[in-house]
């Protein structure tokens, strides 16, 4: 079994975070095959060292002290299709392993030259492939437990590989089984269903729809698709850009809050909802961010919020994780305080309490 490669050398992490933020690491080691990933976790395992697994580092906020431990970075590769081509005027599916490691807006990107339906309105979204499953991560009406089959993991308890079909995953609103129970599964391969086609899945976000022209539910060419949603990222400055502070962010800071229902009718008459199947209503962060006071560019510092879009926190490049946590708790309290809602963090904290 190859080994994985390890050094003592001091591995800033703010140089393997989007936020541009993090300490030393006290170990790093570099997993380049899946061998080497599950090897380097599960020898710290049992060596009972902390482990920080980190691939494209763009949903973490790592304390300025670092990690005192083993961060095993995880770089594998590998996308193997199984295709089922079209026969006349009927197409068929794509199924489509990705190793973990690989980055998440390339296979994107693959999909929709490839004709591969379902994941082109989550272009521009960085980090890894391995990370989506985590926090059923979606935007612009789609998510990955649409087209997700079949998760493949390390049982870090039970030391063991796990695959977990969709049905056993858990999915819910930026939540699911590997997100319950934090660090047990460390995610190898990620499956994907997908259709076959030109066209695009059924546009659900109004927003999408009205930048391509049609109406909610039609379909537009893939290729479309995905250069708009590029479009409106960047536009709130969510397509990685090194020379955009705006980009130095961990993306959306806090998550859409979802309410009961008579939580809900307490907010003002032009909060946004969205009701959810179970009765719950689901509320726009960013909304009470803004009508709570804290406008784009908020800050003053150096940490902001961004200056194109209120739910990303921003590194104006000298901030430290204090800094920003700072911020994020003065926003945070400020919303509590004026419409009694606690936002909650999207990305994992490690070393940082808010």
């Amino acid at each position: 079994m190859p080994e994985p490669t390890g050094t003592q050398q001091p591995v800033l992490l703010r140089d393997h975070t989007t936020l541009r933020l993090g300490g030393p690491a006290a170990t790093w080691v570099e997993a380049t095959t899946e061998e080497a990933l599950v090897r380097a976790v599960a020898d710290a395992d049992a060596a009972g060292r902390p482990v920080l697994v980190l691939a494209g580092g763009s949903n973490v906020v790592v304390a300025d002290g670092g990690f005192d431990g083993v961060v095993v970075h995880v770089a594998t590769s590998g996308v193997t299709p199984d295709i089922d081509d079209c026969d006349g005027a009927v197409c068929g599916g794509a199924v489509v392993r990705v190793a973990a490691g690989e980055p998440w807006d390339a296979l994107v990107r693959r999909c929709v030259e490839s004709g591969w339906i379902g994941v082109e309105a989550l272009s521009g979204i960085p980090g890894s492939v391995g990370a989506t499953p985590i926090q059923n991560v979606g935007a612009y009406g789609q998510e990955v437990a649409q087209t997700i089959a079949s998760v493949r993991t390390w049982d870090r308890v039970e030391r063991t590989q796990r695959t977990f079909a969709l049905a056993d995953c858990g999915f819910s609103y930026r939540h699911s089984r590997f997100k319950d129970e934090p660090g047990r599964y460390l995610v190898l391969e990620v499956t994907f269903q997908l259709r076959m086609g030109t066209r695009s899945a059924p546009v659900r976000y109004a927003e999408l729809a009205r930048a391509l022209g049609v109406a909610v539910d039609e379909r537009a060419p893939m290729a479309s698709v995905r250069e708009a949603v590029l479009g409106l990222r960047a536009a709130k400055g969510m397509v990685l850009d090194p020379a955009d502070h705006d980009t130095w962010s961990a993306g959306s800071f806090f998550t859409n809050p979802v309410l009961t229902a008579a939580a809900a009718a307490d907010l003002p008459p032009e909060a946004p909802r969205w009701d959810q199947p179970d009765g719950s209503v689901k509320t726009s962060a960013a909304w009470l961010i803004e009508h709570a006071g804290f406008a784009k560019g908020h800050g003053g510092g150096p940490a902001t919020l961004s200056t194109k879009h209120t739910l990303a926190l921003t590194n104006r490049g000298a901030a430290t994780t204090a800094d920003l946590v700072a911020l994020a708790r003065e926003i945070r309290d400020g919303v509590e305080s004026a419409y009694g809602v606690r936002l909650v963090p999207e990305p994992v904290l490690v070393g940082v309490e808010l």
